[in-house]
C-alpha cells in the first residue's frame, strides 16, 4: 500500500503563486506516471499535469505556461509549481501515482484563488 500526502495548498490572490508537494510513503522510482488532478465544486475531476518516469511532462491547456510539474525520486516527492494563478484555478488538487496495474490518490489539498 502506498500513501500520498499533499501539502502546500491555501488561499492566494489572483496573480500569485503556490507550490504543492506530494510525499509518497515509499520510493516513487517505479511509478510510471505521477502528477496532479483537480476538482472544482460541481465539476468532474480533471487532469492538470503529469510527469512520467522518464521526465516527460504533459499539461492541461488551461495551465500551460503557468504550472510546472516535477518529481524528485530521491525525496519520493512530486511537486506542482503554480504561477499566475487565476480564480478559475480554485479547486481541490489531488496527487496521483500510477503503476502498471494500480492507481493511487492522495486525499487532496484545497487551493483557493481570490479575485
Amino acid at each position: 500500500q502506498v500513501q500520498l500526502v499533499e501539502s502546500g495548498g491555501g488561499l492566494v490572490q489572483a496573480g500569485g503563486s503556490l507550490r504543492l508537494s506530494c510525499a509518497a510513503s515509499r520510493s516513487i522510482f517505479t511509478f510510471n506516471i505521477m502528477g496532479w488532478y483537480r476538482q472544482a465544486p460541481g465539476n468532474q475531476r480533471e487532469r492538470v499535469a503529469i510527469i512520467t518516469d522518464r521526465g516527460t511532462t504533459n499539461y492541461a491547456d488551461s495551465v500551460k505556461g503557468r504550472f510546472t510539474v516535477s518529481r524528485d525520486n530521491d525525496m519520493n516527492t512530486v511537486y506542482l509549481q503554480m504561477n499566475s494563478l487565476k480564480p478559475e484555478d480554485t479547486a481541490v488538487y489531488y496527487c496521483y501515482a500510477a503503476l502498471p496495474n494500480r492507481d493511487y490518490w492522495g486525499q487532496g489539498t484545497q487551493v483557493t484563488v481570490s479575485s
